[in-house]
C-alpha cells in the first residue's frame, strides 16, 4: 500500500515538474518600446501589444510606451483601432519603434459586410449593397435602431412617426412593393431574422434594441443581394451586427472599458396655430354679428384665456447611460454591456425606460478549428403612453374656459354639459363635446411592461483534413412579452355613460425559433476563386395573448377575456456561389427554395433565383489603376424574391366565420341564436413575387481615395399583388375577394459620394451625400384589363366617416390624391364649394365623385441626405440633414379644424379652430378640394454636433469626448402644417416632433 502511495507520489511530482519545466528554464525578459503613427509620427495612445497566442499583453500609456514580460522567440501582434495591425517577432532586441499604418489608406479594400449566411469583400460584391459604419450612425436623440439609417443611404428612406417617446418608424426601400401586403424590409439581427409584424403595447418593437450596442448595419437592395433570404426580401434586408468580444489579438492584460452617457431636454418644436381665448371671444362675436351664428354661442363663453397647448405639453428630460467590458476569461474573449435610457415625451407623463444588458463571448477551440460567436442580450421596458388624445383635446377645447369650474363631478375638471340637464357644473356630460385636455392627461393611465431575450449562438467548424470547408450551425431565439393596460378614471367625462368599458387590459407573447445549418467551400484554383455556400434553414413564428376588458362597477363581474394564439412555420433550402476570375470577373448565383405554412399545398413552396456579374475595369491593362482612377467597377443582377406576409391572419388561405351581431339573431319560440357567416377566401392564395434589374458602377477616385462613389439604375416589377376585387353575387361569401391580381413598378437611381477634401495632421472633414430618384407606378389591379374599374379607396382622413383622399388606380403612383380642383376668385381666394368642372366644357361645379382629378403624389421625386464631419485637432463639428423634393401633402388638420361650423355645436359647447381658416375662409368641410394638398418639399437639418476630445483625463489613460448637439434645428418648408415629414402623405397625426438639446460625456479606459 505504502509502495503504491510513493508511486503515485513521484508521478504527480514527475508531472508537476513537467508542466513547470517551461517556467523554470524560458528565458524571459522585459521589452519596451513606443507604438506611433506611420502617417505623421502621432503616439497611439492605448495600442494594443500582445503576445501571439497567450493572453500577456498590455496596452501603450499616454506617450505611447509600453513595458511588457515576453518569452524569448515570442511574437508581439500590434493593434489600433483605425490602424492596420502588425506583428514583430522578438529576438535580442529590448526595445522596439512600432509604426502602424492608417488603415484608411487602404479601408475599401479590405471592408467586410454582411450578406447572410457569410460575409464578402465590400470590393467583391456584385449586388447592391450599403454598409453602414458606427462612425456613420446618426446621432443624438437616437432610442432604435431605425434612427441611426436616417438619410444615411441612397434609396432608403426612413421616417419617424410622430414625437411620442418610442415612436413606431417606417423604413421603406427603393418605395413600396405591395399593395394590401407588407412594404416593410426584413430586419435581420445577430442572424436571427425577426418577424414583420409588431406586438401589443409597443409602438417600435425595435426600440428594445439599444443603439449603442451595435456595430454597423448593412442595407441590401437589389435581389441578387437579397434572393439568399427569399420569401421575406421583397422589399430589401436591413443586417444589423451589434458589438461582439474583442478578437483574440486584441485581448490585452487590461480590460477595455468603455462609458457613455447623453443629458437632453427636448420642446415641441412647432405647434398648431389656434386662437387665443380673447381672440376666440371676439371670432364669436363677429360671427354672431355678422355671419348668422346663434346668440345662445355668446351665452356659453367663459371669461379665462387658458393656454391649453401649455398646459399639455413640457420640456422634458432624456438620460441615457451605458457602460461595456471587453476582455477574456482565459482564452475566452467577452464583451458585456449594461445600458439604461429614461426618455420623457413632451406630452406629459409619456416616457419610456429601458433597461438592458448584454453579453458576447467568442471562444476559439482546437487550435482554431472550432470558432463560435455566442450572444444574448435582454431588456426590460415600462412604456407610459399618456393619452394622445389630450393633444386633440387641446386644440379643439375653447380657451375661454378655466381648467377647473369647481364641480364635484368630474372632480373638478371643467367639463361641458348637456343643455337640458341645466345644471352647467354637475350635468350629465355632453359626449359629443370635446373633453377638458388636463382631464385628458389625469384621468387615463395607459402603460404596458415588455421584456425581450434573444440568444443566438454560431458555430463555424472547419472540416478536419478539408481545409477549405466549413460547417456552420446557426441557432436563435427570440422571446418577446409585453403586458399592458389602459386605465380611465371613474371621474373622467368621457367615459361616464360606459363604467362597464373602464378597464381594458392585453398581454402578448411571440417567440421566433431558429435553426440554420449549411456548408462554405472556399477554394482557389489557378486564377480561379470559388466560394460555394448551400444550406438549410428553420423558423418557427408562435403568438398567443389575449384582450380584456373590466368594470369598475363591482356588479359587473370578472373580465371579459378574448384569448387568441397562432403559428406558422418557414422551412428553406439555399445556396449561393460566389466565382471570381482574374480577380476582375465575378460571378454571383444565388437560388433559395421556400415552404410556408401560411399557403396552401398548392401553393406552399416558392423558388427565388438571382444572378448579378461585375468587371473590375481597373484590373483591366487598357484602363489600369492611376493617380485620377483607383477603382472602377461595373455591377449587373437580376432576380426574384417573394413576399410571404399577405392577408389578415396567419392562414388567408382557410375559410373563415364571423358571428352575426345582437341584430342579426334568429329567433325560435323565446330564443335568440347566433349565426357564423362564412367569410369570403381565395383557397388559391400564393406568393407576391419581385422581379428585379439593377446595374450600378463603383468607383474610387485619386490614389489617395478621398473621393469614392457609386450610380446605380433599378427596375422593381412587382407582381401577383393582394387586392380586393368586385366578383360576381353568389359565387363566394362577399361583393370582394382578396386575391393574386396586381402588378407595380418601381424605376429610379440611386447615387452615393463620400470625399475627403481635406487630411493633414491637424484638419480633416469627411463629406457625404447620397441622392434618390424613385418613379412609381400601378399596372394592374384587376383579372383583366378593366378601363371602368375605379381603384382602390385609400388614405382615411379624419373628418366624416369612411372618408378617403387617396386611390391605387392603374397609369399612377400608389396612393395619388384624388380630389377636386379648387376655383378661386380674381384675387386668388378659393370659393368654397366651386370647383373645376372636369367633363371638358369649362367653368365651375358643385363636387361630385365624376369632377375628381387624380392630383399629385405623396412620394418624393428626389431625395437628398447630406452629412459633414471636420476635425481639427482635438475638436470635430458634424451635422446631417435631408432635402425632399416633389412629395405633396393633404393637410388634414386643416381640413378637419379649420372651419367656422365647428366654433359653436347646437347642442351647446364652443370649440376652437386653427387660424388657417382666415386663409380660406370656409364654413363648411370641404375634404376634398385641392386647396389642402400643399408642396410639402423640405430641408431638414437633422443634427449639429461639436465636441471636443482628449486623451489624458486629469493624467490618467483615460480617454473620451464630451460634446454638446442639437437635434431638429430646423426645416426650410412652404407647407404651412407642423411638419412637411408626413408618412403616406395625409397630415392628421399631430402629435409634434421635438427639438433636442443634449450633452453628452463619453470615456474609455
Amino acid at each position: 500500500m505504502t509502495k503504491r502511495i510513493l508511486s503515485a507520489f513521484v508521478l504527480v511530482l514527475m508531472f508537476l515538474m513537467m508542466q513547470a519545466g517551461p517556467l523554470l528554464f524560458a528565458q524571459e525578459s522585459e521589452i519596451r518600446g513606443k507604438v506611433t503613427s506611420a502617417d505623421d509620427g502621432t503616439v497611439l495612445i492605448g495600442a494594443n501589444i500582445l503576445e501571439k497566442g497567450t493572453t500577456n499583453g498590455t496596452a501603450a500609456d499616454i506617450n505611447g510606451e509600453f513595458r511588457l514580460r515576453v518569452q524569448r522567440g515570442a511574437v508581439l501582434v500590434v493593434s489600433h483601432v483605425g490602424y492596420s495591425r502588425v506583428e514583430v517577432a522578438v529576438l535580442d532586441q529590448t526595445y522596439f519603434a512600432i509604426a502602424l499604418r492608417p488603415e484608411a489608406m487602404q479601408l475599401r479594400e479590405v471592408e467586410v459586410v454582411g450578406i447572410g449566411y457569410g460575409e464578402a469583400r465590400k470590393a467583391d460584391a456584385t449586388g447592391s449593397v450599403v454598409a453602414i459604419s458606427a462612425r456613420q450612425f446618426n446621432e443624438g436623440n437616437v432610442t432604435s435602431p431605425q434612427e441611426l439609417l436616417v438619410g444615411k443611404a441612397p434609396g432608403v428612406v426612413v421616417n419617424t412617426l410622430g414625437g411620442a417617446a418610442g415612436a413606431g418608424t417606417r423604413i421603406r426601400i427603393r418605395g413600396g412593393s405591395s399593395i394590401q401586403g407588407n412594404n416593410d424590409p426584413l430586419i435581420v439581427i445577430d442572424n436571427i431574422p425577426l418577424e414583420s409584424a409588431g406586438i401589443s403595447g409597443m409602438a417600435n418593437p425595435l426600440s428594445s434594441i439599444n443603439p449603442n450596442d451595435i456595430e454597423s448595419i448593412t442595407i441590401l437592395k437589389d435581389a441578387s443581394a437579397t434572393a439568399i433570404f427569399g420569401s421575406r426580401a421583397s422589399n430589401g434586408v436591413i443586417i444589423i451586427k451589434t458589438k461582439k468580444a474583442p478578437s483574440a489579438d486584441q485581448v490585452t492584460a487590461k480590460m477595455i472599458l468603455s462609458y457613455t452617457g447623453n443629458f437632453s431636454l427636448a420642446s415641441p418644436a412647432k405647434l398648431l396655430s389656434l386662437f387665443t381665448g380673447d381672440e376666440f371671444r371676439a371670432l364669436v362675436a363677429d360671427r354672431v354679428a355678422n355671419h348668422g351664428l346663434t346668440s345662445a354661442a355668446l351665452d356659453r363663453l367663459g371669461t379665462a384665456n387658458t393656454d391649453w397647448n401649455k398646459e399639455v405639453y413640457r420640456t422634458a428630460p432624456l438620460t441615457e447611460h451605458n457602460i461595456s467590458i471587453g476582455h477574456a476569461i482565459g482564452l475566452i474573449p467577452y464583451r458585456v454591456s449594461l445600458g439604461y435610457l429614461f426618455h420623457g415625451g413632451i406630452l406629459k407623463y409619456n416616457s419610456i425606460d429601458r433597461k438592458n444588458a448584454t453579453l458576447a463571448l467568442s471562444p476559439s477551440l482546437f487550435d482554431g478549428s472550432l470558432n463560435m460567436e455566442l450572444s444574448a442580450f435582454a431588456s426590460s421596458i415600462s412604456n407610459n403612453f399618456s393619452n394622445n388624445e389630450a393633444i386633440w383635446s387641446a386644440n379643439e377645447f375653447d380657451p375661454t374656459q378655466p381648467i377647473r369650474n369647481g364641480n364635484s363631478r368630474y372632480g373638478g375638471y371643467t367639463a361641458w354639459t348637456e343643455l337640458a340637464s341645466g345644471d352647467r357644473l354637475n350635468g350629465a356630460p355632453n359626449n359629443i363635446a370635446t373633453h377638458n385636455p388636463v382631464a385628458r392627461l389625469e384621468y387615463r393611465d395607459n402603460t404596458s411592461d415588455a421584456t425581450r431575450y434573444i440568444f443566438n449562438g454560431k458555430f463555424d467548424y472547419k472540416i478536419p483534413y478539408v481545409p477549405d470547408l466549413k460547417a456552420t450551425l446557426n441557432l436563435g431565439y427570440d422571446y418577446y412579452k409585453t403586458d399592458g393596460k389602459d386605465v380611465t378614471d371613474t371621474l373622467a367625462s368621457w367615459s361616464y355613460r360606459e363604467p362597464e368599458f373602464q378597464i381594458r387590459g392585453y398581454k402578448q407573447k411571440k417567440t421566433n425559433t431558429l435553426l440554420d445549418f449549411y456548408l462554405n467551400y472556399k477554394t482557389e484554383l489557378a486564377f480561379n476563386k470559388i466560394d460555394l455556400t448551400g444550406g438549410y434553414s428553420y423558423q418557427h413564428f408562435y403568438n398567443e395573448g389575449e384582450n380584456s376588458n373590466r368594470a369598475w362597477n363591482p356588479a359587473v363581474p370578472g373580465a371579459r377575456l378574448t384569448p387568441y394564439k397562432g403559428e406558422y412555420f418557414l422551412i428553406s433550402f439555399f445556396g449561393r456561389l460566389n466565382w471570381t476570375v482574374l480577380d476582375k470577373y465575378l460571378l454571383t448565383a444565388t437560388l433559395r427554395d421556400d415552404g410556408s405554412s401560411r399557403f396552401s399545398k398548392e401553393n406552399r413552396w416558392g423558388l427565388f433565383p438571382a444572378v448579378a456579374v461585375a468587371w473590375k475595369l481597373t484590373e483591366e491593362p487598357f484602363i489600369g489603376k492611376s493617380e485620377l482612377l483607383d477603382e472602377l467597377k461595373l455591377r449587373f443582377s437580376w432576380g426574384k424574391t417573394g413576399q410571404q406576409d399577405v392577408g389578415g391572419n396567419y392562414y388567408p388561405y382557410i375559410p373563415t366565420y364571423t358571428a352575426s351581431t345582437a341584430g342579426a339573431y334568429y329567433q325560435f319560440g323565446n330564443t335568440f341564436y347566433s349565426t357564423l357567416r362564412p367569410d369570403a377566401y381565395d383557397a388559391n392564395l400564393k406568393w407576391e413575387t419581385v422581379t428585379s434589374l439593377n446595374a450600378g458602377i463603383d468607383f474610387t477616385l485619386l490614389s489617395s481615395r478621398r473621393v469614392s462613389g457609386s450610380i446605380e439604375v433599378y427596375q422593381n416589377t412587382s407582381d401577383d399583388l393582394l387586392n380586393n376585387i368586385p366578383i360576381p353575387v353568389g359565387s363566394n361569401f362577399s361583393n370582394y375577394l382578396l386575391t393574386n391580381v396586381g402588378s407595380m413598378v418601381n424605376k429610379g437611381v440611386d447615387v452615393g459620394l463620400n470625399v475627403t477634401p481635406f487630411l493633414t495632421q491637424d484638419l480633416s472633414w469627411d463629406f457625404g451625400v447620397n441622392v434618390t430618384y424613385n418613379k412609381n407606378e400601378v399596372t394592374k389591379l384587376t383579372l383583366t384589363d378593366d378601363p371602368l374599374y375605379p381603384g382602390v379607396n385609400t388614405g382615411g382622413i379624419a373628418g366624416g366617416v369612411g372618408n378617403t383622399v387617396q386611390k391605387f388606380i392603374v397609369g399612377f403612383p400608389a396612393r395619388v390624391f384624388f380630389l377636386f380642383s379648387q376655383v378661386r376668385d380674381a384675387n386668388g381666394n378659393p370659393i368654397e364649394g366651386l370647383y373645376v368642372d372636369k367633363s371638358g366644357q369649362g367653368g365651375s361645379v358643385a363636387g361630385n365623385e365624376l369632377n375628381k382629378y387624380y392630383l399629385k403624389s405623396p412620394n418624393p421625386d428626389y431625395l437628398v441626405g447630406i452629412s459633414s464631419r471636420i476635425n481639427y485637432k482635438n475638436f470635430d463639428l458634424s451635422f446631417s440633414g435631408r432635402v425632399s423634393i416633389g412629395n405633396y401633402v393633404y393637410n388634414n388638420n386643416a381640413s378637419n379644424r379649420a372651419l367656422y361650423q365647428q366654433v359653436y355645436n347646437q347642442s351647446g359647447f364652443l370649440s376652437n379652430i386653427l387660424t388657417d381658416v382666415r386663409k380660406t375662409n370656409f364654413s363648411t368641410a370641404q375634404y376634398w378640394s385641392s386647396v389642402y394638398l400643399e408642396n410639402a418639399s423640405y430641408f431638414k437639418m437633422d443634427y449639429v454636433n461639436f465636441g471636443y476630445n482628449f486623451t489624458s483625463l486629469f493624467g490618467t489613460s483615460v480617454g473620451g469626448r464630451i460634446g454638446l448637439l442639437v437635434q431638429n434645428v430646423f426645416t426650410i418648408t412652404k407647407y404651412s402644417g407642423l411638419d412637411p415629414e408626413v408618412e403616406n402623405g395625409i397630415d392628421n397625426s399631430i402629435y409634434p416632433r421635438p427639438r433636442v438639446y443634449m450633452m453628452s460625456i463619453s470615456l474609455k479606459y
